[in-house]
């Protein structure tokens, strides 16, 4: 028996993943719960396993491929017994017949995955983000390859992007299917088969698809030449899947938030001291080095309890206080800027942050975090001064309500009760969503941050 597995739903605010690597290909035997593909999806990368064993049949999606969840990917051929799970019946629906997935199965097999078929996903303030793609990609094809239910979302908004009428290509996918690099060859050759449209300029060629790194070091990274003869001097740093939906996310908190930016220094004479002082019995007893970082932490979730529209969303015609606090750190791991979350990170002491941190930022640059350690976050905490700055301007973490970057410690001369200390500088950048918070709660914030940082003594538990 053939039964066609589909991207699965993980999340209500994830509605689209893309195809990162096939880790099995058509022929091989796979085992069940054997990672069958890594997915890319905005949160997350990960790992997808076989329902079943048997043997794959065909793929039905391509590496580098978005689709919407709920869509087929593969098929298998199997010997064991898959119990479909029975969907209430819809008025849109015929209740005798279950809902068809765009590449429709052998008539001989089943489907899995129709648990949460007839859910439409939602956006992460509950608006419908990606609903109608991932909708229209559930409806049955009733036209030839060029019928928008079969294409991706990434092949749709693609062409929406250069003006493509898609009537005008022929797709090289399964079943005529219209590819992403179907797409991408036609407007590189400058759309030369295309409609007449008048004197206007052909769009600029677009860089080709990257193949999936699932871990990049940083170095090496796949370029490949202008293919414009004129542009000989340049070359083009191809695209993988998480460094586009960083730039998705990027542009849309920017669009979505109207930003607001405020700066505070910090004298952290005090947490300098006690850390230089515990630091090497806590390695001894804990393992992990003691950072700066989870001082920082217990001052920002204690501050957040007092001022709990930091530690909030937009919701329209609302403000959605958040009850926990779940703290996002930004890490930067080796495919992209991920975040990481602590959750209910108000009930850890500096010790039990210590480990949580270090557990996070060490999973997250081996890509080993789940879905699970990506989501509900609520405040968003960035240590740029890891890197060496003294100041910067952080982009929210949408859609929550503020943002707040720690920056380099220095010994720097500052005058105290009239005279000139040296003293262990730090500065505070808190970036804010201005519809929520204006900057007398911002600073309140801030100012609540400092006075903990700053009254940090060797006498501090930090267990």
């Amino acid at each position: 028996m053939a039964i066609t597995i589909e991207l699965p739903h993980v999340g209500e605010s994830v509605v689209e993943g893309t195809i990162g690597k096939w880790l099995k290909q058509p022929g091989e035997s796979i085992a069940r719960f054997e990672p069958l593909v890594e997915v890319v999806t905005d949160k997350v990368t990960m790992e997808v396993p076989s329902p079943v064993s048997g043997s794959l049949l065909r793929l039905l999606a391509e590496e580098g491929e978005t689709l919407p969840m709920g869509a087929p990917i593969a098929e298998i051929e199997t010997t064991e017994q898959v119990e479909t799970p029975t969907a209430p019946p819809s008025p849109a629906q015929p209740v005798t017949a279950p809902q068809p997935a765009p590449v429709p199965p052998p008539a001989s097999g089943g489907t899995t995955g129709y648990l949460l078929r007839d859910v439409a996903p939602v956006g992460p303030t509950g608006g419908g983000a990606g609903a109608p793609e991932a909708l229209e990609a559930q409806q049955p094809a009733t036209a030839p390859s060029r019928d928008v239910a079969r294409l991706s979302p990434a092949v749709r908004r693609l062409a929406r992007e250069h003006g493509v009428d898609l009537s005008q290509l022929t797709g090289t996918g399964m079943g005529g299917r219209i590819t992403r690099d179907d797409l991408l060859r036609y407007i590189e050759s400058g759309m030369e088969s295309g409609p007449e449209s008048g004197p206007q300029a052909a769009p600029a060629p677009a860089p080709s698809p990257a193949p999936f790194i699932p871990a990049p070091t940083g170095q090496d990274l796949p370029t490949t030449p202008a293919p414009d003869g004129s542009a000989a001097d340049e070359e083009y740093l191809q695209l993988a899947p998480v460094r586009r939906m960083i730039a998705e996310a990027m542009v849309k908190s920017v669009t979505e938030i109207p930003h607001a930016w405020s700066t505070v220094e910090v004298d952290v004479t005090g947490v300098v001291a006690l850390r230089s002082k515990v630091r090497a019995a806590f390695e001894e007893r804990e393992g992990i080095d003691l950072t700066y970082l989870p001082f920082i932490i217990k001052a920002v979730v204690e501050s957040l309890k007092e001022h709990r529209t930091l530690n909030a969303s937009w919701g329209g015609d609302k403000i959605i206080l958040k009850r926990r606090i779940n703290l996002g750190i930004a890490v930067a791991a080796p495919s992209g800027l991920i975040v990481p979350v602590i959750h209910d990170a108000d009930r850890l002491s500096i010790a039990g942050l210590a480990a949580a941190a270090r557990d996070l930022t060490v999973r997250g640059r081996q890509n080993k975090l789940t879905l699970e350690d990506v989501q509900g976050g609520t405040f968003t905490l960035n240590n740029t001064g890891a890197l060496g700055s003294i100041v910067s301007y952080p982009i929210i973490n949408h859609p929550q309500a503020a943002i707040l970057t720690t920056e380099a410690v220095q010994k720097r001369p500052v005058v105290r009760d009239d005279a000139i200390a040296i003293r262990s500088m730090m500065n505070l950048c808190l970036s804010f969503d201005h519809r929520i918070n204006d900057g007398s709660e911002s600073s309140a914030f801030l100012q609540a941050v400092k006075s903990r940082l700053e009254a940090v003594s060797l006498d501090t538990p930090i267990y």
